[in-house]
């Protein structure tokens, strides 16, 4: 049995309107992922591009969790030996 591959003009692609206003960042962050890679469709297949193209509105009030807003520490290397 052959692998399905979808042609080009079998991808259908639908605009979504994501609305983050109280939404958890990570879930938020999962579920637009998998609509970008479009995991929830029949014809989703790993190496194409089959998503749907993804709108997130009121990014500003996406909701954090415990203390993460203000505990969050990013570090950058330098590449260099103890270049934190």
């Amino acid at each position: 049995m052959k692998t399905y591959q979808p042609k080009a003009g079998e991808i259908d692609r639908r605009w979504i309107l994501v609305d983050a206003a109280g939404q958890n960042l990570g879930r938020l962050a999962v579920r637009v992922a998998n609509l970008l890679r479009g995991k929830g469709k029949p014809s989703f297949v790993p190496h194409l591009d089959v998503g749907d193209f993804v709108v997130v509105i009121n990014a500003e009030k996406v909701a954090f969790t415990g203390k993460k807003a203000t505990q969050k520490t990013y570090y950058h290397h330098s590449q260099y030996p103890g270049g934190i």
